[in-house]
């Protein structure tokens, strides 16, 4: 008992509403735009908040059932810094997020800072693969697709200035926490980060479908390359798409015009993994 008192670094605090600040968070679930611009997010659900914790991420604070607290306490007993545990009960829980299945499992961490062109360029050894992303706005896709990312071996996403950002609550969760080993560069202008990515010799491919002179089958992901996605709706605007060296498609039945962003991102990323013997 001694040594665990010793190297536990959280407080533990009994709590029956959200209204102190430090826990606005909380109380403030929808409103991502809040959250982003105090550079935080909240994490929800079982698997997501462990692997939260066993992540190099900062952990500001934990909101848990009393039962949640005893299945976690050695990650949190693990964590290097101070934060506070808030232990509630879990209907109230389930009134905060607003549905009945919730496991009683929130925290709250802070969003890692961006890594520039440059760095993920220096860290990362050839045959690099970077994903970019234009227009996306939807978060459980832009989730969906993170986890495609982690689960193919991407080594970094660039997130376009249209886009949404990957650490909006419900696109962490759709993650499943695959965003916490994926880093984030956040372009100013997508079609100039492109441009950039050229000029040090990363191909750029549109994953777009409204082609007809490329098939996935007949591109070559080998190299150093970077594969760009679009919405659903609108695909990849214009002036991303002309900053692209080409364009391909997936083959499909006629009756479908597109997949899902998720889907596409799979499909395009085991196509890589594929060329270049990860699988």
């Amino acid at each position: 008992m001694r040594l665990v008192q010793l190297f536990q670094m959280f407080s533990i605090q009994p709590i029956g509403s959200f209204d102190a600040p430090e826990l606005h968070p909380y109380a403030t679930l929808r409103r991502p735009v809040a959250h982003e611009e105090q550079g935080i997010f909240v994490a929800e659900s079982e698997k997501v908040v462990r692997r939260l914790l066993e992540s190099k991420l900062t952990v500001v604070s934990a909101v848990l059932s009393e039962d949640w607290l005893q299945k976690l306490r050695p990650l949190l007993e693990g964590r290097p810094e101070d934060f506070t545990v808030y232990l509630a009960e879990k209907k109230f829980l389930e009134g905060l997020v607003g549905f009945p299945m919730f496991q009683g499992v929130l925290a709250v961490a802070k969003i890692p800072p961006p890594v520039s062109l440059d760095e993920i360029l220096a860290r990362n050894a050839s045959p690099k693969l970077f994903v970019a992303i234009d227009e996306l706005a939807n978060a459980e896709n832009l989730g969906a697709l993170v986890r495609n990312c982690v689960a193919f071996g991407v080594q970094a996403l660039i997130v376009g200035e249209t886009s949404s950002s990957p650490y909006l609550r419900r696109a962490v969760r759709n993650s499943m926490g695959a965003i916490f080993e994926l880093p984030v560069m956040e372009a100013t202008r997508l079609s100039t980060t492109l441009h950039d990515l050229r000029a040090s010799g990363v191909r750029c491919i549109a994953a777009h479908p409204h082609t007809d002179k490329k098939i996935l089958s007949q591109a070559d992901f080998r190299g150093d390359c970077c594969v760009v996605f679009g919405s659903e709706g609108n695909g990849i605007s214009q002036a991303v798409l002309e900053s692209c060296d080409e364009a391909v498609a997936i083959p499909m039945s006629p009756a479908v015009d597109s997949l899902n962003v998720g889907a596409a991102a799979a499909v395009f990323l085991y196509e890589a993994a594929r060329q270049r013997g990860r699988l």
